[in-house]
């Protein structure tokens, strides 16, 4: 079915329209094959609204949305986003629907917003840019999606110890923000990147990418995000607290790693 449905909308956007396909992301992968061949490969301009991304709960492991970035993120053509708030939601599905925006996808998580007020005029986003969220001068966090809520908690528990982070939303991780990343690169030995998806191949990995490609070897990633096994029941709650995506879990990261100012080897 979810095969079925990408395919189908290829053919909407092959005929001109601009079809929106929604798809659990736990299932997208069911259609990894048509994204390609029937989507990416001829640039259609589908949008891919991919629900339940990053853990959901008591559905468990079969319903996690954990590889949808780490397995679209090599994919030529492809633009992926994932919204901090509602109101970027919005305005990240009026962007992909504006002419020569091409194949667009936006992952979105189950559960409750975070904004009371969540209604906004629809205004078109940078394609690729993400957004400063705090600044600081001990340590770099890049966060993408709603987790970066949970990065701001514990960016302003580390305020008031004095530790003082600078925080990036990225927005996009394809493309990334090569901006973003040369300023952090120029100004930080610690680069700590947070993301609601498997640690391997998302985010993090194109950070440490990023950096080895422009020989910033002198820069530590310190990779967080859903761990190398599947995730089991649970509530969102207990889950992020068991794989330490917790505001706590991030903040005891990036504290322990200024306290002890490790360098790149002993990371």
């Amino acid at each position: 079915a979810e095969g079925h449905a990408v395919t189908f909308s290829a053919g909407m956007a092959k005929d001109g329209l601009i079809p929106f396909c929604n798809i659990y992301s736990a299932f997208a992968q069911r259609a990894d094959d048509n994204i390609i061949h029937d989507v990416a490969i001829d640039r259609l301009h589908v949008v891919f609204c991919f629900d339940r991304a990053g853990i959901v709960g008591e559905d468990g492991p079969t319903h996690h949305g954990m590889f949808d970035m780490a397995a679209l993120r090599p994919i030529p053509n492809l633009t992926i986003a994932s919204p901090l708030n509602e109101r970027e939601l919005r305005c990240l599905m009026y962007t992909a629907q504006l002419p020569q925006s091409g194949p667009f996808v936006i992952r979105y998580p189950r559960g409750n917003g975070v904004l009371p007020q969540w209604r906004c005029p629809l205004e078109a986003l940078p394609i690729g840019k993400g957004q400063l969220l705090s600044d600081g001068d001990d340590a770099a966090l890049l966060t993408i999606g709603p987790l970066g809520n949970t990065g701001s908690e514990a960016v302003e528990m580390l305020r008031s110890e004095g530790i003082n982070v600078c925080h990036y939303d990225m927005r996009f991780l394809k493309p990334i923000d090569t901006a973003i990343l040369h300023d952090v690169a120029m100004r930080f030995q610690h680069v700590f990147t947070v993301e609601d998806g498997v640690r391997n191949g998302g985010l993090g990995s194109a950070v440490t990418e990023y950096m080895q490609d422009h020989h910033h070897f002198n820069v530590c990633v310190h990779r967080m995000g859903m761990p190398d096994h599947f995730v089991e029941h649970g509530t969102p709650h207990e889950l992020y607290q068991t794989i330490h995506l917790d505001k706590d879990s991030i903040a005891d990261e990036i504290r322990n790693a200024i306290k002890h100012q490790q360098t790149p080897h002993e990371s």
